[in-house]
């Protein structure tokens, strides 16, 4: 069983409207927090992702937990004839939705309000799904997960975005330091919101990365499972198939 990690302790509802209540908080700062805390490391990432998913030639693709659409933007380089993009935040998705405008994509790129545990698609519904930094804010994990592997064509291809806990000398160290004190700093500094950026080195902690996650990919129908790991160990790329 996953541990529950909430971004505000002292709150009673559930993890998915504290998550939704907490990038609403952050929105505003949340580009640019997260250019200066990855220092752009996670355009790379994102990047790499893409790039495995070129092979699958995907029309549709599903980008969840699409937060202000950078993902979304990024996949329109696997020439897709539609990329919808779904979040639990109405304040992440009205900046997704400026940052879309401002590019001319709104005719290729749709943006909807909508939950990853239970997903308003149909089955088989899209060639291609991404996921960036999304899935340890589920409340349910494997539910999230099945629910994905229902919206996915079959042969479609999934690439899950994720940060890892790193193990080698000095690498784990520096993060874990950084992680833990700086990140909750600047965070606090800049978006007024002292939890969300507490919130995040936990629930990274919390998560069942590596193996354990290819694991619960497996159990929720997924086949051909890679995990790919990213600087260091720092973030990792989960590739699996339906």
């Amino acid at each position: 069983m996953t541990q529950i990690v909430t971004p505000y302790k002292n709150q009673t509802t559930s993890k998915k409207e504290q998550v939704a209540a907490m990038f609403d908080n952050i929105a505003p700062k949340y580009d640019f927090l997260n250019q200066l805390l990855s220092m752009g490391i996670h355009k790379g990432w994102r990047r790499k992702a893409i790039q495995l998913l070129q092979e699958q030639k995907p029309k549709t693709v599903l980008d969840i937990a699409t937060g202000t659409a950078d993902f979304a933007v990024e996949a329109m380089k696997l020439n897709p004839v539609k990329v919808v993009g779904v979040d639990i935040s109405a304040g992440m998705l009205k900046l997704g939705q400026e940052k879309i405008n401002k590019l001319g994509l709104q005719n290729k790129i749709e943006l909807k309000l909508g939950d990853s545990e239970s997903l308003p698609f149909s089955d088989n519904s899209f060639d291609a799904i991404t996921v960036g930094f999304g899935v340890r804010n589920f409340e349910n994990l494997e539910k999230g997960m099945a629910d994905i592997y229902r919206v996915l064509n079959k042969n479609g291809m999934l690439a899950v975005l994720e940060f890892s806990k790193p193990g080698n000398f000095p690498v784990k160290q520096v993060y874990n330091f950084y992680f833990r004190y700086i990140t909750p700093f600047v965070g606090k500094l800049f978006s007024k919101d002292s939890s969300a950026y507490t919130y995040l080195p936990e629930s990274v902690n919390a998560f069942p990365a590596g193996e354990e996650f290819l694991k619960i990919l497996l159990k929720t129908g997924f086949n051909d499972t890679k995990c790919i790991s990213l600087t260091f160990g720092i973030a990792s790329i989960y590739i699996a198939k339906k």
